[in-house]
């Protein structure tokens, strides 16, 4: 154990987290998300939604300030009548933490799954909120 870690980041997690570098994208995504066909490197996190595994990620991992936008949600299908209350969630939790460089785009969704598996991994929870996929860009911790 250590002092001040999330207890919801595995080991596995912190460590992708370090080794991901400037431009490199993490895809959090739900229940619903093809994670295992889609990711290249795969982090489970069953029992966790994504607001809390998003915060825990948020208070080490900077997002990147030179992108037009930090983070991409998957866009409602067309006629679909799903609601995404969770997103409020999510922009709140991103300017907290980045209250500056904290844009947010949505992206069609094969588009986002295109982008999903290019992402240098991709972090699976157990949330029901449906259209509850994020992806986040990673920064640079200037020293």
């Amino acid at each position: 154990m250590l002092k001040g870690i999330p207890d919801v980041l595995s080991p596995e997690l912190l460590k992708i987290l370090m080794e991901m570098g400037h431009g490199d994208e993490l895809v959090i995504s739900d229940g619903n998300f093809p994670a295992s066909s889609c990711a290249q490197r795969l982090v489970r996190l069953d029992g966790h939604g994504v607001p809390e595994v998003l915060e825990a990620i948020l208070k080490f991992f900077p997002l990147d300030p030179y992108s037009e936008a930090q983070a991409a949600l998957m866009q409602v299908v067309p006629g679909d009548t799903a609601e995404t209350p969770i997103w409020e969630v999510y922009k709140s939790l991103i300017n907290k933490y980045e209250p500056v460089n904290n844009r947010v785009e949505n992206i069609e969704r094969f588009a986002f799954y295109d982008r999903a598996r290019k992402a240098y991994a991709v972090v699976a929870t157990s949330e029901a909120a449906l259209y509850a996929n994020i992806i986040l860009k990673k920064g640079v911790v200037a020293g």
